[in-house]
């Protein structure tokens, strides 16, 4: 299974041909997906912000994506990778910190267009 950080759903209800084509490929060959606690309720907030019918089309979309909670374990991960960065000169916001944590801690790849994940030592990141 891979997970998805906020990028993925926001650029797939935008209809972008990568994050599409990346959807396409993951429906044929059946492969489920996830989405970080942290990673939806980014999307969330912009939903529900604008309301209306992208709420409503927002939310359905990530129906489709297995929840990944936010546990001790993903607390204590994020903390060490964040602590692991600054001391590299690097950083990163606490809820990306989270979605990274939630990917090592579960042994999952990282689907993603966002760079900044690229920085973190030992996750797996797909960019499409």
């Amino acid at each position: 299974m891979r997970a998805v950080d906020s990028t993925f759903p926001i650029d797939v209800l935008k209809a972008d041909s990568g994050a599409i084509a990346r959807a396409r490929s993951m429906a044929e060959r059946d492969e489920l997906a996830a989405i970080p606690a942290p990673a939806l309720a980014e999307i969330l907030v912009g939903a529900y912000l604008r309301g209306g019918a992208l709420l409503d089309t927002t939310v359905s979309l990530l129906n489709q994506f297995e929840v990944l909670v936010t546990d001790q374990a993903v607390a204590h991960e994020a903390g060490r990778l964040g602590g692991e960065m600054r001391r590299r000169g690097a950083s990163m916001s606490a809820p990306d910190l989270l979605v990274a944590a939630t990917c090592m801690v579960g042994n999952l790849t990282l689907i993603s267009r966002d760079d900044a994940f690229a920085r973190v030592p030992g996750l797996t990141v797909e960019h499409y």
